[in-house]
Protein backbone atom coordinates (compact mmCIF):
# COMPACT_ATOMS: atom_id res chain seq x y z
CA UNK A 1 0.00 0.00 0.00
CA UNK A 2 1.44 3.91 -1.19
CA UNK A 3 2.10 5.97 1.89
CA UNK A 4 -0.62 8.65 2.00
CA UNK A 5 1.56 10.91 3.09
CA UNK A 6 4.17 10.36 -0.16
CA UNK A 7 1.00 10.92 -2.11
CA UNK A 8 -0.14 13.86 -0.78
CA UNK A 9 3.60 15.11 -0.99
CA UNK A 10 4.48 13.77 -4.28
CA UNK A 11 1.04 13.39 -6.14
CA UNK A 12 2.20 14.22 -9.77
CA UNK A 13 5.01 11.10 -9.03
CA UNK A 14 2.37 9.41 -8.11
CA UNK A 15 0.22 9.93 -10.91
CA UNK A 16 2.75 9.22 -13.28
CA UNK A 17 4.28 5.81 -11.47
CA UNK A 18 0.58 4.65 -11.53
CA UNK A 19 -0.10 5.69 -15.52
CA UNK A 20 3.26 3.42 -16.22
CA UNK A 21 1.21 -0.12 -15.03
CA UNK A 22 -2.01 1.24 -16.72
CA UNK A 23 -4.12 2.06 -14.04
CA UNK A 24 -6.48 4.80 -14.24
CA UNK A 25 -7.37 5.53 -9.84
CA UNK A 26 -8.30 9.25 -9.51
CA UNK A 27 -5.26 11.05 -7.34
CA UNK A 28 -7.07 13.57 -6.96
CA UNK A 29 -10.07 12.11 -5.55
CA UNK A 30 -7.82 10.63 -2.90
CA UNK A 31 -6.51 14.10 -2.22
CA UNK A 32 -9.82 15.76 -1.59
CA UNK A 33 -10.58 13.41 0.62
CA UNK A 34 -7.32 13.51 2.63
CA UNK A 35 -8.10 17.48 2.86
CA UNK A 36 -12.11 16.46 3.79
CA UNK A 37 -10.08 14.32 6.67
CA UNK A 38 -7.45 16.31 7.83
CA UNK A 39 -10.00 19.51 8.09
CA UNK A 40 -12.53 17.30 9.99
CA UNK A 41 -10.15 16.55 12.66
CA UNK A 42 -8.86 20.33 12.68
CA UNK A 43 -12.99 21.17 13.52
CA UNK A 44 -12.57 18.27 15.67
CA UNK A 45 -9.25 19.19 17.90
CA UNK A 46 -10.81 22.86 17.84
CA UNK A 47 -14.26 21.65 19.26
CA UNK A 48 -12.25 19.73 21.83
CA UNK A 49 -10.57 22.25 23.13
CA UNK A 50 -13.78 24.65 23.21
CA UNK A 51 -15.31 21.94 25.66
CA UNK A 52 -12.18 21.27 27.44
CA UNK A 53 -12.59 25.06 28.47
CA UNK A 54 -16.58 25.08 28.91
CA UNK A 55 -15.47 22.22 31.34
CA UNK A 56 -13.67 24.02 33.21
CA UNK A 57 -16.08 26.95 33.21
CA UNK A 58 -18.54 25.00 34.73
CA UNK A 59 -17.06 23.58 36.87
CA UNK A 60 -15.74 26.93 38.42
CA UNK A 61 -19.33 28.13 38.37
CA UNK A 62 -20.72 25.61 40.44
CA UNK A 63 -17.96 25.67 43.10
CA UNK A 64 -19.00 29.38 43.39
CA UNK A 65 -22.83 28.45 43.31
CA UNK A 66 -23.50 30.20 40.38
CA UNK A 67 -26.02 28.45 37.50
CA UNK A 68 -24.62 26.63 34.66
CA UNK A 69 -27.39 25.66 32.86
CA UNK A 70 -26.66 27.56 29.89
CA UNK A 71 -22.81 26.79 30.02
CA UNK A 72 -23.79 22.52 29.77
CA UNK A 73 -26.17 22.97 27.35
CA UNK A 74 -23.61 24.81 25.03
CA UNK A 75 -21.22 22.60 26.16
CA UNK A 76 -23.94 19.33 25.23
CA UNK A 77 -24.15 21.36 21.92
CA UNK A 78 -20.09 21.54 20.88
CA UNK A 79 -20.34 17.19 22.15
CA UNK A 80 -22.93 16.77 19.42
CA UNK A 81 -21.03 18.64 16.74
CA UNK A 82 -17.94 16.45 17.60
CA UNK A 83 -20.19 13.26 17.44
CA UNK A 84 -21.43 14.34 13.81
CA UNK A 85 -18.13 15.01 12.65
CA UNK A 86 -16.73 11.88 14.10
CA UNK A 87 -19.42 9.80 12.24
CA UNK A 88 -18.69 12.16 9.10
CA UNK A 89 -14.77 11.20 9.62
CA UNK A 90 -15.27 7.44 9.81
CA UNK A 91 -17.04 7.62 6.30
CA UNK A 92 -14.61 9.57 4.62
CA UNK A 93 -11.57 7.32 6.03
CA UNK A 94 -13.44 4.52 5.12
CA UNK A 95 -13.51 6.29 1.06
CA UNK A 96 -10.20 7.14 1.43
CA UNK A 97 -9.00 3.85 2.62
CA UNK A 98 -10.98 2.16 -0.39
CA UNK A 99 -9.34 4.06 -2.82
CA UNK A 100 -5.44 3.75 -1.95
CA UNK A 101 -6.14 -0.13 -1.51
CA UNK A 102 -6.82 0.18 -4.88
CA UNK A 103 -4.00 1.48 -5.93
CA UNK A 104 -0.46 -0.43 -7.25
CA UNK A 105 2.87 -0.11 -6.20
CA UNK A 106 4.66 2.24 -8.40
CA UNK A 107 7.95 0.74 -10.67
CA UNK A 108 11.23 1.04 -9.52
CA UNK A 109 13.13 4.11 -11.93
CA UNK A 110 15.00 0.72 -13.11
CA UNK A 111 11.79 -0.44 -14.66
CA UNK A 112 11.14 -0.48 -18.53
CA UNK A 113 8.16 2.19 -19.39
CA UNK A 114 6.02 0.12 -21.81
CA UNK A 115 2.41 -0.79 -22.17
CA UNK A 116 2.64 -5.00 -21.82
CA UNK A 117 5.19 -7.53 -22.65
CA UNK A 118 6.75 -6.28 -25.64
CA UNK A 119 8.58 -3.66 -23.95
CA UNK A 120 10.23 -6.27 -21.43
CA UNK A 121 13.88 -6.15 -21.96
CA UNK A 122 16.70 -8.97 -22.61
CA UNK A 123 19.16 -9.40 -19.23
CA UNK A 124 20.75 -12.02 -20.29
CA UNK A 125 20.50 -15.96 -21.29
CA UNK A 126 22.28 -19.56 -19.65
CA UNK A 127 22.80 -22.71 -21.95
CA UNK A 128 22.76 -23.81 -25.50
CA UNK A 129 19.63 -24.45 -27.26
CA UNK A 130 19.99 -28.05 -29.37
CA UNK A 131 18.19 -29.11 -32.13
CA UNK A 132 17.57 -32.73 -32.28
CA UNK A 133 17.70 -34.79 -35.33
CA UNK A 134 14.52 -36.57 -34.49
CA UNK A 135 11.13 -34.63 -33.59
CA UNK A 136 10.51 -34.50 -30.43
CA UNK A 137 7.06 -35.08 -29.12
CA UNK A 138 5.46 -32.19 -26.72
CA UNK A 139 5.14 -33.17 -22.75
CA UNK A 140 1.55 -34.42 -22.97
CA UNK A 141 2.00 -36.82 -25.97
CA UNK A 142 5.44 -38.49 -24.73
CA UNK A 143 4.04 -38.37 -20.61
CA UNK A 144 1.01 -40.29 -22.02
CA UNK A 145 3.12 -42.79 -24.24
CA UNK A 146 5.22 -43.67 -20.95
CA UNK A 147 2.22 -44.00 -18.98
CA UNK A 148 3.51 -41.38 -16.10
CA UNK A 149 0.94 -38.58 -17.33
CA UNK A 150 -2.54 -38.33 -17.55
CA UNK A 151 -4.95 -36.01 -18.81
CA UNK A 152 -8.43 -38.24 -18.80
CA UNK A 153 -8.16 -39.01 -15.64
CA UNK A 154 -7.43 -35.59 -13.66
CA UNK A 155 -10.63 -34.32 -16.03
CA UNK A 156 -12.76 -36.84 -14.88
CA UNK A 157 -11.79 -36.03 -11.46
CA UNK A 158 -11.50 -32.57 -11.57
CA UNK A 159 -12.83 -30.88 -14.64
CA UNK A 160 -10.29 -29.58 -17.19
CA UNK A 161 -7.60 -27.73 -16.93
CA UNK A 162 -5.66 -30.45 -14.45
CA UNK A 163 -2.81 -32.98 -14.83
CA UNK A 164 -2.37 -36.81 -13.08
CA UNK A 165 1.00 -37.51 -12.71
CA UNK A 166 1.59 -40.98 -12.01
CA UNK A 167 4.53 -43.33 -11.42
CA UNK A 168 7.77 -42.29 -12.51
CA UNK A 169 6.08 -39.10 -13.30
CA UNK A 170 5.40 -38.08 -9.85
CA UNK A 171 8.66 -39.51 -8.71
CA UNK A 172 10.22 -37.01 -11.32
CA UNK A 173 8.25 -34.27 -9.82
CA UNK A 174 8.41 -35.49 -5.84
CA UNK A 175 13.10 -35.62 -6.90
CA UNK A 176 12.62 -32.02 -8.28
CA UNK A 177 10.61 -30.64 -5.03
CA UNK A 178 13.70 -32.59 -2.99
CA UNK A 179 16.32 -31.04 -5.26
CA UNK A 180 15.26 -27.40 -5.08
CA UNK A 181 14.49 -27.33 -1.27
CA UNK A 182 17.75 -29.22 -0.51
CA UNK A 183 19.46 -26.14 -2.85
CA UNK A 184 17.87 -23.56 -1.21
CA UNK A 185 18.07 -24.58 2.49
CA UNK A 186 22.05 -24.94 1.71
CA UNK A 187 21.74 -21.48 0.37
CA UNK A 188 20.38 -20.06 3.53
CA UNK A 189 16.75 -20.48 3.49
CA UNK A 190 14.75 -21.89 6.21
CA UNK A 191 12.34 -24.56 5.64
CA UNK A 192 8.34 -23.58 6.08
CA UNK A 193 5.70 -25.94 5.72
CA UNK A 194 2.80 -23.59 5.56
CA UNK A 195 -0.98 -23.59 5.54
CA UNK A 196 -2.51 -23.66 2.10
CA UNK A 197 -6.07 -22.10 3.32
CA UNK A 198 -5.83 -18.56 4.64
CA UNK A 199 -8.05 -15.31 5.67
CA UNK A 200 -8.53 -12.81 3.59
CA UNK A 201 -6.43 -10.72 5.29
CA UNK A 202 -3.34 -12.43 4.52
CA UNK A 203 -4.52 -12.41 0.59
CA UNK A 204 -4.92 -8.37 1.50
CA UNK A 205 -1.32 -8.19 2.78
CA UNK A 206 0.75 -9.76 -0.18
CA UNK A 207 -1.67 -7.92 -2.45
CA UNK A 208 -3.69 -10.59 -3.93
CA UNK A 209 -7.19 -8.54 -2.81
CA UNK A 210 -8.86 -6.90 -3.79
CA UNK A 211 -7.34 -6.88 -7.03
CA UNK A 212 -6.74 -9.63 -8.17
CA UNK A 213 -9.84 -11.48 -6.24
CA UNK A 214 -11.92 -13.09 -9.57
CA UNK A 215 -8.40 -15.37 -9.95
CA UNK A 216 -8.82 -16.48 -6.50
CA UNK A 217 -10.52 -19.47 -5.25
CA UNK A 218 -12.77 -18.77 -2.05
CA UNK A 219 -14.46 -20.98 0.18
CA UNK A 220 -17.73 -19.01 1.17
CA UNK A 221 -18.76 -20.20 4.23
CA UNK A 222 -15.72 -19.40 6.13
CA UNK A 223 -14.73 -16.81 3.63
CA UNK A 224 -11.14 -18.29 3.22
CA UNK A 225 -8.42 -18.61 0.34
CA UNK A 226 -7.01 -21.39 -1.07
CA UNK A 227 -3.53 -19.94 -2.05
CA UNK A 228 -2.17 -18.63 -5.59
CA UNK A 229 1.09 -18.95 -4.65
CA UNK A 230 3.72 -19.99 -1.38
CA UNK A 231 4.46 -16.37 -0.91
CA UNK A 232 0.86 -15.44 0.90
CA UNK A 233 1.48 -17.60 3.61
CA UNK A 234 5.49 -17.44 3.69
CA UNK A 235 5.63 -13.48 3.91
CA UNK A 236 2.29 -12.96 6.25
CA UNK A 237 3.93 -15.00 8.74
CA UNK A 238 5.68 -11.58 9.97
CA UNK A 239 2.65 -9.48 9.79
CA UNK A 240 1.11 -7.02 12.27
CA UNK A 241 4.69 -8.11 13.96
CA UNK A 242 7.75 -5.50 14.85
CA UNK A 243 10.97 -7.65 13.72
CA UNK A 244 14.36 -6.82 15.34
CA UNK A 245 17.20 -5.61 13.11
CA UNK A 246 19.19 -8.07 14.12
CA UNK A 247 16.78 -11.04 12.76
CA UNK A 248 17.16 -9.17 9.26
CA UNK A 249 17.66 -10.38 6.46
CA UNK A 250 15.23 -13.13 6.71
CA UNK A 251 15.15 -16.21 4.14
CA UNK A 252 12.30 -18.55 3.83
CA UNK A 253 11.52 -21.69 1.35
CA UNK A 254 8.82 -23.17 1.27
CA UNK A 255 6.89 -26.06 -1.43
CA UNK A 256 3.24 -25.90 -1.64
CA UNK A 257 0.43 -26.39 -3.86
CA UNK A 258 -0.89 -23.56 -5.77
CA UNK A 259 -4.67 -22.53 -7.00
CA UNK A 260 -5.23 -20.15 -9.57
CA UNK A 261 -8.53 -19.88 -12.04
CA UNK A 262 -6.27 -19.64 -14.79
CA UNK A 263 -7.71 -18.75 -18.37
CA UNK A 264 -7.21 -21.16 -20.97
CA UNK A 265 -5.88 -20.76 -23.76
CA UNK A 266 -5.74 -21.99 -27.25
CA UNK A 267 -3.46 -24.20 -29.17
CA UNK A 268 0.08 -24.85 -27.56
CA UNK A 269 -0.13 -21.71 -25.24
CA UNK A 270 -3.02 -23.68 -22.96
CA UNK A 271 -2.08 -27.29 -23.81
CA UNK A 272 -0.93 -29.83 -21.43
CA UNK A 273 0.80 -28.60 -18.16
CA UNK A 274 1.33 -25.26 -19.07
CA UNK A 275 -1.39 -23.20 -18.34
CA UNK A 276 -3.15 -24.93 -15.41
CA UNK A 277 -5.99 -24.66 -12.10
CA UNK A 278 -3.29 -26.68 -9.67
CA UNK A 279 -0.05 -26.72 -9.49
CA UNK A 280 3.16 -27.45 -7.25
CA UNK A 281 5.74 -24.49 -6.78
CA UNK A 282 8.83 -24.07 -4.44
CA UNK A 283 9.00 -20.54 -3.41
CA UNK A 284 11.65 -18.30 -1.98
CA UNK A 285 11.03 -14.89 0.53
CA UNK A 286 12.91 -12.42 1.69
CA UNK A 287 12.39 -9.83 4.12
CA UNK A 288 15.24 -7.01 4.44
CA UNK A 289 16.23 -3.84 5.60
CA UNK A 290 15.28 -1.02 2.14
CA UNK A 291 18.93 -0.16 2.00
CA UNK A 292 20.02 -4.45 0.78
CA UNK A 293 16.37 -5.19 -1.03
CA UNK A 294 17.68 -4.43 -4.51
CA UNK A 295 20.80 -6.52 -3.89
CA UNK A 296 18.93 -8.93 -2.57
CA UNK A 297 16.89 -9.23 -5.66
CA UNK A 298 19.59 -10.10 -7.63
CA UNK A 299 20.81 -12.57 -5.68
CA UNK A 300 17.10 -13.77 -5.48
CA UNK A 301 17.38 -14.37 -9.43
CA UNK A 302 20.55 -15.87 -9.07
CA UNK A 303 19.56 -18.45 -6.54
CA UNK A 304 16.43 -19.51 -8.90
CA UNK A 305 19.00 -19.77 -12.46
CA UNK A 306 21.01 -22.33 -9.96
CA UNK A 307 17.94 -24.50 -10.29
CA UNK A 308 18.12 -24.66 -14.13
CA UNK A 309 21.81 -24.31 -14.18
CA UNK A 310 21.90 -27.34 -11.86
CA UNK A 311 19.82 -29.24 -14.04
CA UNK A 312 21.40 -28.22 -17.50
CA UNK A 313 18.29 -26.05 -19.18
CA UNK A 314 19.07 -23.44 -21.23
CA UNK A 315 16.78 -20.58 -20.21
CA UNK A 316 16.79 -16.61 -20.74
CA UNK A 317 16.41 -13.51 -17.95
CA UNK A 318 14.23 -10.34 -18.65
CA UNK A 319 13.46 -7.20 -16.56
CA UNK A 320 9.38 -6.55 -16.91
CA UNK A 321 8.67 -3.59 -18.72
CA UNK A 322 5.90 -1.78 -16.17
CA UNK A 323 3.07 -2.49 -17.66
CA UNK A 324 4.18 -5.94 -17.30
CA UNK A 325 4.52 -5.66 -14.19
CA UNK A 326 2.05 -7.41 -11.34
CA UNK A 327 -0.23 -5.11 -8.61
CA UNK A 328 2.42 -5.46 -5.61
CA UNK A 329 6.14 -5.29 -7.63
CA UNK A 330 8.16 -2.30 -7.95
CA UNK A 331 10.32 -4.69 -9.90
CA UNK A 332 10.40 -8.26 -11.42
CA UNK A 333 12.94 -10.47 -13.45
CA UNK A 334 11.08 -13.52 -15.64
CA UNK A 335 12.81 -16.53 -15.79
CA UNK A 336 12.13 -18.24 -19.09
CA UNK A 337 12.94 -21.61 -19.95
CA UNK A 338 13.22 -23.13 -23.40
CA UNK A 339 10.89 -26.07 -23.94
CA UNK A 340 11.67 -27.93 -27.38
CA UNK A 341 8.86 -29.77 -27.40
CA UNK A 342 6.35 -26.79 -27.79
CA UNK A 343 9.70 -25.08 -29.15
CA UNK A 344 9.42 -21.62 -27.11
CA UNK A 345 10.28 -20.70 -23.76
CA UNK A 346 7.84 -21.04 -20.92
CA UNK A 347 7.96 -18.51 -17.60
CA UNK A 348 8.91 -20.62 -14.71
CA UNK A 349 9.92 -17.99 -12.22
CA UNK A 350 9.22 -14.70 -11.45
CA UNK A 351 11.74 -12.89 -8.79
CA UNK A 352 10.12 -9.79 -7.62
CA UNK A 353 10.97 -6.80 -5.02
CA UNK A 354 8.07 -5.36 -3.52
CA UNK A 355 9.80 -2.79 -1.67
CA UNK A 356 7.54 -1.82 1.52
CA UNK A 357 3.69 -2.03 -0.45
CA UNK A 358 2.83 -5.42 1.05
CA UNK A 359 4.78 -4.95 4.65
CA UNK A 360 2.69 -1.71 5.20
CA UNK A 361 -0.38 -3.85 4.07
CA UNK A 362 0.22 -6.24 6.39
CA UNK A 363 1.67 -3.75 9.13
CA UNK A 364 4.89 -5.51 9.03
CA UNK A 365 7.47 -3.11 10.74
CA UNK A 366 11.16 -3.80 11.60
CA UNK A 367 13.34 -2.04 14.57
CA UNK A 368 16.55 -0.36 13.52
CA UNK A 369 19.49 -0.14 15.97
CA UNK A 370 18.28 3.22 16.71
CA UNK A 371 15.19 1.56 17.70
CA UNK A 372 13.23 3.84 14.84
CA UNK A 373 10.00 1.91 13.85
CA UNK A 374 9.72 1.56 10.32
CA UNK A 375 8.96 -0.86 7.03
CA UNK A 376 10.85 -3.04 6.04
CA UNK A 377 11.43 -4.47 2.13
CA UNK A 378 9.84 -7.45 1.14
CA UNK A 379 10.66 -10.28 -1.97
CA UNK A 380 10.06 -13.43 -3.50
CA UNK A 381 10.55 -15.40 -6.43
CA UNK A 382 9.25 -19.29 -7.71
CA UNK A 383 12.15 -21.09 -7.17
CA UNK A 384 11.03 -22.78 -9.03
CA UNK A 385 7.51 -23.67 -10.39
CA UNK A 386 6.89 -27.56 -11.12
CA UNK A 387 4.63 -28.39 -14.05
CA UNK A 388 6.65 -26.33 -16.67
CA UNK A 389 9.68 -27.58 -15.47
CA UNK A 390 8.04 -31.27 -15.41
CA UNK A 391 6.87 -30.56 -19.04
CA UNK A 392 10.60 -28.80 -20.37
CA UNK A 393 12.11 -31.98 -18.80
CA UNK A 394 9.56 -34.31 -20.88
CA UNK A 395 10.92 -32.45 -23.64
CA UNK A 396 14.25 -31.37 -23.53
CA UNK A 397 15.65 -34.77 -22.62
CA UNK A 398 13.72 -37.17 -24.69
CA UNK A 399 15.71 -39.45 -26.88
CA UNK A 400 14.88 -40.94 -30.14
CA UNK A 401 13.85 -44.13 -29.09
CA UNK A 402 10.96 -42.67 -26.71
CA UNK A 403 12.96 -42.55 -23.53
CA UNK A 404 13.95 -39.51 -21.76
CA UNK A 405 16.93 -39.55 -19.47
CA UNK A 406 16.65 -38.29 -15.80
CA UNK A 407 19.12 -34.62 -15.33
CA UNK A 408 22.20 -36.06 -13.66
CA UNK A 409 21.73 -33.65 -10.55
CA UNK A 410 18.33 -35.73 -9.97
CA UNK A 411 19.58 -39.69 -9.94
CA UNK A 412 20.21 -39.25 -6.05
CA UNK A 413 16.75 -38.28 -5.41
CA UNK A 414 15.31 -41.15 -8.17
CA UNK A 415 16.90 -43.49 -6.35
CA UNK A 416 19.33 -43.93 -9.23
CA UNK A 417 16.95 -44.13 -11.94
CA UNK A 418 18.78 -42.48 -14.67
CA UNK A 419 15.81 -42.51 -17.64
CA UNK A 420 11.74 -42.73 -18.04
CA UNK A 421 10.40 -45.36 -20.32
Amino acid sequence: MLDLKFIRENPELVKAGIAKKNDTSDIDRILALDEQRREIIRNVEALKAERNQASGEIAKKKKAGEPADDAIAAMREVGEKISAFDNQLREIETDLHDAIKWLPNLPHESVPVGADESANEFVRDWGEIVKPDFKVLPHWEIGEKLGILEFPSATKISGSGFYLLKGLGAHLQRALIGYMLDTHIAAGCVEIAAPYLVTADSMFGTGQLPKLEEDMYRTTEDNMYLIPTGEVPLTNIYKQQIIDHQELPIYMVGYTPCFRREAGAAGKEGRGMIRVHQFDKVEIVKIVSPEHSYDELESLVLQAEKILQGLKMPYRVSTLASGDLSFAAAKCYDIDLWSVGVDKYLEISSCSNFEDFQARRMKCRYRDAEKRVSYPHTLNGSGTALPRLVAAILENYQNADGTVTVPEVLHPYMGGIEKLG
